[in-house]
């Protein structure tokens, strides 16, 4: 009489493999989370340059330009400015005239124009109010306590906000896609790069309730294109931050 054959024992999932699920499904939960959270704002304010840019002021007209490229008129910060910011903060920048907005997304395209070293980098101001109050993004190459991080100037020197960030923003000669998405109700601010699925800095803060955007770099150069503002509108307050 034959014998039966030995079983193999049943493997069971290891329990690594069940970690590995859930953090999965955590982390494309918590990106739905925040693309689903975004209200569907209207637009605010579109810019592709290809008129100028007289609805722009920057801190030093001399240091921009519009220029002629193959895919058409660009923004470009093609040297540094002559600006004294009144506490240590980005000099380089150019704000949307009379957009002043609460809660807003705002998507653009830039392109690093520096030699490539370390702390090469481009910025975001959003909720400017003045010279000494507002926030920026600063995406560097590197991150360390300086950069690669949101910022906040409240009358004081750049401060450190945010609680996630990445080991540095991969900064090269290509053209890349940004999105800022700040609801001031909750302060939260969701900065995405290229990837919109998954922001790359997130922060909490709910000092500046309003202000204008900008573009520009720390102490960099770089071209801006097809600038789009989805967000409310809002008047600018008798008193600052109220």
């Amino acid at each position: 009489m034959q014998k039966p054959r030995p079983t193999s024992p049943k493997r069971l999932p290891s329990p690594f493999a069940h970690l590995a699920a859930i953090v999965a499904l955590a982390a494309a939960t918590s990106a739905a989370a925040v693309l689903s959270a975004e209200p569907k704002w209207p637009v605010v304010f579109k810019e592709d340059f290809e008129h100028g840019a007289d609805r722009w002021t920057p801190t030093d007209e001399k240091a921009w330009k519009v220029v002629e490229t193959a895919g058409g008129r660009v923004y470009s910060l093609f040297q540094q400015s002559e600006y004294q910011p009144p506490h240590r903060s980005p000099v380089n920048f150019s704000l949307a005239k009379d957009v002043i907005v609460g809660d807003f997304a705002l998507e653009a395209r830039v392109r690093s124009t520096v030699k490539d070293y370390a702390h090469r980098d481009m910025c975001l101001i959003f909720g400017y109010q003045d010279p000494a109050h507002f926030y920026y993004v600063h995406l560097g190459k590197k991150t360390d306590d300086h950069a690669n991080q949101i910022f906040i100037v409240n009358d004081a020197p750049r401060t450190k906000i945010s609680e996630k960030t990445t080991p540095g923003t991969n900064w090269d000669d290509e053209w890349r896609r940004l999105k800022l998405v700040r609801t001031a109700a909750d302060g939260s601010i969701n900065v995405f790069w290229d990837d919109f699925e998954r922001p790359i800095m997130t922060a909490v803060d709910k000092t500046f309730a309003w202000g204008q955007i900008g573009l520009g770099s720390f102490d960099d150069t770089g071209d801006w294109d097809d600038v789009v503002v989805r967000g409310v509108r809002v008047d600018r307050p008798r008193t600052r931050r109220k």
